[in-house]
């Protein structure tokens, strides 16, 4: 039985810690990210074109009604928890000096991070100061 702190590979092989003692919550994350962003994004895709051709009024009242304002700042949250989180994979894999790795997985972090609660903050704009 497995509990909060164990995770596993789907192969079931890696169990426990890994190198970077995360064992596979890094990877599960990743993969859990990704699928939350497909119906997200092609929720995304399809409003847009169906919104083709509205003049900017029309637009941010649509994105500031509550279904949409709501998928947005969902899509917003995930994918820039999904990049962070891949953006990290990269980094310590090919990055070898100890304190460039570490600088750029903290810019990294707070970029994404700040990137995020700009988009949420425009997003909550449009919804609430129409």
């Amino acid at each position: 039985m497995m509990n909060g702190s164990e995770m596993r590979s789907p192969l079931g092989r890696a169990i426990g810690l890994g190198s970077a003692k995360e064992g596979v919550e890094h990877w599960w994350r990743q993969r859990m990210t990704a699928v939350a962003l497909v119906p997200l994004v092609l929720w995304f895709v399809i409003a847009l074109i169906a919104h083709l051709g509205v003049d900017q009024r029309a637009a941010v009242a649509w994105l500031g009604s509550p279904i949409p304002a709501i998928l947005m700042i969902l899509m917003i949250g995930v994918a820039f928890y999904h990049a962070a989180l891949g953006i990290q994979v990269v980094v310590e894999d090919y990055v070898h000096r100890e304190w460039c790795k570490l600088t750029l997985l903290i810019a990294t972090r707070f970029a994404c991070f700040f990137l995020g609660v700009v988009g949420i903050f425009a997003i909550l704009r449009m919804a609430f100061l129409r």
